[in-house]
Formats: C-alpha cells, sequence, structure tokens
C-alpha cells in the first residue's frame, strides 16, 4: 500500500520536472531565435542544461542580440503585428 503511494507522489514530481525542463527549452528557443541566433541552438541549450539554458539566453537576448534581428530591430518586447482582413470581414451581408 505505502509503495504505491510513493510510487505516485514519484511520478507527479517526475512530471512536473520534465514540464518545467521542456519550458525551458522552449523558452530558451525563443530568446535565441528573437536574438537572431537561430532556434536550434537555445532548444540544444535549453535541453541540456535545463534552467540555465533559459537564463543564459535571457543574458544574450538581453546584452548583445545580432544586429539586424527581429531583437534588434523591434525591441525587447516585440510589436504585436495586426491580423489581415479575412474573406467573411469583407464579404457584403
Amino acid at each position: 500500500m505505502t509503495a504505491t503511494a510513493i510510487f505516485a507522489l514519484l511520478g507527479a514530481k517526475a512530471l512536473y520536472l520534465v514540464l518545467i525542463w521542456l519550458a525551458s527549452a522552449i523558452v530558451a528557443s525563443w530568446f535565441s531565435d528573437r536574438a537572431g541566433y537561430g532556434e536550434k541552438w537555445g532548444l540544444a541549450t535549453g535541453l541540456l542544461l535545463t534552467a540555465l539554458g533559459a537564463v543564459i539566453w535571457l543574458g544574450i537576448y538581453l546584452l548583445s542580440p545580432r544586429p539586424g534581428s527581429r531583437r534588434a530591430v523591434e525591441g525587447v518586447i516585440p510589436v504585436r503585428h495586426k491580423a489581415a482582413p479575412t474573406d467573411i470581414e469583407e464579404r457584403p451581408v
């Protein structure tokens, strides 16, 4: 009975750790792509170094983006672009 409870608790903790691991990889990939280094570098760093990879790419994102990258052109906070009109909005009623 106790062995089942221990494995159940271990499973929940492992699930949370996997979600944190994947979230840090996604964040590091986003930072590296916006800084102009490509998604692969951030994804690899985020997967190998977990949360430290996201922190490293945050520093690179804020301090040294490549010239001409989306971060250098748009700034630190991304610009939201207005969606293109659809056919439904242009059709007469």
